[in-house]
Order: C-alpha cells, then sequence, then structure tokens
C-alpha cells in the first residue's frame, strides 16, 4: 500500500536549535496516524513542514504525490485542516463561514451552498445556520471548525489538538464525527495531548520527543510492549511509606510522583496483592486499573513538566 503522506528525515532549526532532528513516518490512505509528543516535542513544526507552511533545512516530503513545499499549493488545495484555533470570521453567520472558506478553494457559490446543508447536518448546527459566531459556544464553534475543514471534501484532514478546551459531551461528539469520516474513507493526520483520544481514534501513532520519533506502532501493541500490563494508583497519606517499604517487593517497578504512588505489575494477581496491602494503610486511595497508552507516553517521555 502506497503512503498517502511520507516524511523522511525531516529536520528543521530554529536558531540552530534542531526542532525537528531526522524525524520518519509514513500514513496510509483511509487511517487516522497520531502525532504525539510533550510541548515543544515539534509536533505543531512537523506539521507546519507537512502542509509547506515552513521550509525544512533537510528531508523530503511527499503529500498526495507532491513534493513539499515545492508543490505545497496543489496539495493544499487536497487537503483540509483544524487549527488550534479556530480563526472564525466574526461579522459573518455560521453559513456564511463556510461559504466564504470555501471560496479560497475556487469552488464555485452554487457547490458550495449544494454541500451547506450536509456540512451543517454533520456538525450539529443546521440550527444555528444563521447566528453569529459569538452567539455559539465553544463546542459549536469547534464543530464548525471541523465542518470547515470539509467544504472542499478533503481527501486527508490534519487535526491539531482538535478538542482541547472542550467539555466532554463536545468531546465525544466530535470523536463520533471523526469516526464517520475514517469510515467515509478519509485520512486523518492527529496531534493531542488526550492519549484516550488517541487510544480511541488512532490507527497508528508515534510519539516523538526533541524533535525524534521514539515509538510508532497501534495503540495496544505500545501498551503491550512498552509498560507492564497492570498498574496499582495509591496516593495520600501513608504513600510514601507504602511506596518505600511494601509496594517495590510486590511490584515490577514502582514510580513516587508527587503524593501518588504508581505500582506497575506483570499480572492481575501481582496487582491484587500490591492493591491488598495499599489498603492496609487506612488514608490511602488505591485504584487498581490495565496499564493504558498514558503510561507509555509517560515512561518514554517523562512526568516532568514542559513550558
Amino acid at each position: 500500500m502506497s503512503a498517502i503522506l511520507s516524511v523522511e528525515g525531516l529536520v528543521k532549526r530554529f536558531a540552530g536549535v534542531e526542532a525537528i532532528a531526522g524525524l520518519d513516518f509514513a500514513v496510509q490512505r483511509g487511517e487516522c496516524f497520531g502525532l504525539l509528543g510533550p510541548n515543544g516535542a515539534g509536533k505543531s513544526t512537523t506539521l507546519k513542514s507537512v502542509l509547506g507552511l515552513l521550509e525544512p533545512d533537510a528531508g523530503r516530503i511527499r503529500l498526495l504525490g507532491f513534493e513539499i513545499p515545492a508543490q505545497a499549493r496543489e496539495a493544499r488545495a487536497r487537503v483540509g485542516v483544524v487549527p488550534q484555533a479556530d480563526a472564525l470570521d466574526p461579522d459573518f453567520t455560521v453559513a456564511e463561514n463556510l461559504i466564504v472558506f470555501g471560496r479560497y478553494f475556487g469552488l464555485s457559490r452554487a457547490t458550495i451552498e449544494a454541500r451547506l446543508d450536509a456540512l451543517l447536518d454533520f456538525a450539529g448546527l443546521a440550527h444555528k445556520r444563521e447566528a453569529k459566531i459569538h452567539e455559539i459556544s465553544g463546542g459549536m464553534r469547534r464543530r464548525l471548525t471541523l465542518a470547515r475543514a470539509l467544504v472542499n471534501d478533503p481527501e486527508v484532514l490534519f487535526l491539531d489538538e482538535p478538542t482541547t478546551g472542550l467539555d466532554p459531551q463536545a468531546r465525544h461528539l466530535i470523536w463520533e464525527r471523526l469516526r464517520q469520516l475514517l469510515a467515509g474513507g478519509k485520512t486523518i493526520v492527529l496531534t493531542t495531548h488526550f492519549m484516550e483520544e488517541a487510544e480511541r481514534l488512532c490507527t497508528r501513532l508515534a510519539i516523538i520527543d526533541h524533535g525524534r520519533r521514539i515509538a510508532m506502532d497501534t495503540p495496544a501493541a505500545l501498551v503491550a510492549s512498552r509498560i507492564e500490563p497492570h498498574v496499582v494508583e495509591a496516593s495520600g497519606d501513608g504513600v510514601h511509606r507504602w511506596a518505600r517499604e511494601q509496594a517495590p517487593a510486590l511490584a515490577a517497578r514502582v514510580e513516587l510522583v508527587g503524593e501518588t504512588a504508581f505500582a506497575y505489575c506483570a499480572s492481575p494477581e501481582q496487582a491484587g496483592v500490591a492493591a491488598a496491602s495499599a489498603t492496609g494503610f487506612a488514608a490511602l486511595r488505591v485504584l487498581q486499573r490495565p496499564a493504558n497508552l498514558e503510561d507509555v507516553f509517560l515512561e518514554l517521555t517523562g512526568r516532568e513538566l514542559r513550558d
């Protein structure tokens, strides 16, 4: 299967510092491919380079058969982009925002208006067709931005943290809409800080840090190969003593982060014993759960804050 997007040896420097340091990945048609990483890892720089908005210092990018950045204009005509900021025009109504944006792609007004009802229905905004942007909620604005990215019927959709700042209801609605797009054959490239979002949506993902790819696989395969399968979390008074005196003998690995201890266990039986020992401390709050993508992400990139 040929890649719809291929990135080979991508390098981008700012003031002599490598923001991207030899990045490689490929995206197949019809998949949702995730780019995960801490703040400053190079995710947004990678997206800007792929879209031809930044010229790389080295490497090769091909998007939909076009060489980037030389043929970026041709490629961008066949993609949709949902940026971190909505950037909707406050002077226009919901419908007018879609019409004006479609005109940027050279689409006729008749063509755009023929797509309008379907786009508004997709975004759940048919009842807000004539509303001004200040009259709709943040979740509605985000859904409108997604609909706007589809106005040219793109083959590839680039989503840069599409659900940041949304409440759970709005987030789940956008996830459902993205699943519909994937079922319809669209290709999605997604950056996100929500590990649950990546696990739910991504066919495959790459974790990058300091501009380098440090892991790439399906979410399930990364969890299975990179982390112990069971986790006991304990927090509260006495957690330091439990993590120091009991947990190390009961778990494969223990991490103490602030007032929370994470005991990583190789089996459910081992996790059960570790959890039982923690419940012996009356003030501890204890959670026993399967390992997830967030555990993998923190194991690979560390728990320290990134500014």
